[in-house]
């Protein structure tokens, strides 16, 4: 795994999935048709231009107050990278220095 440049997705102060899709869709710089559910994250992450290592930072809030979207979240990114390992890397940053937690995420990413 290389992290080149990553890309930090800052979900500090998302608090539902409009926020995350907004936030998505600006940091990636999706393209105009990305429909901000998340089977349009799903086919937005596997297409990417370019390779891509997300690093996903400030999520304690979000995962606190919409937890199932959360653990969501967390399963379109592991599918994303398993549907395109060489392509998409995702890093979840833990502990409070990075707006996380002290738990682990709900799964593994890649």
């Amino acid at each position: 795994m290389r992290i080149d440049d990553p890309v930090v997705l800052d979900l500090t102060g998302v608090t539902d999935k409009a926020g995350l899709m907004e936030r998505c869709a600006a940091v990636l710089a999706l393209p105009d048709w990305f429909g901000r559910n998340w089977d349009a994250l799903a086919d937005c992450l596997t297409d990417l231009p370019r390779p891509v290592t997300l690093v996903v930072t400030g999520w304690g809030e979000y995962a606190r107050t919409r937890p199932r979207e959360w653990r969501t979240a967390q399963d379109v990114f592991a599918t994303a990278v398993d549907q395109r390992p060489a392509h998409l890397t995702v890093l979840v940053a833990l502990g409070a220095a990075f707006g996380g937690s002290d738990e682990p995420p709900a799964a593994s990413l890649g």
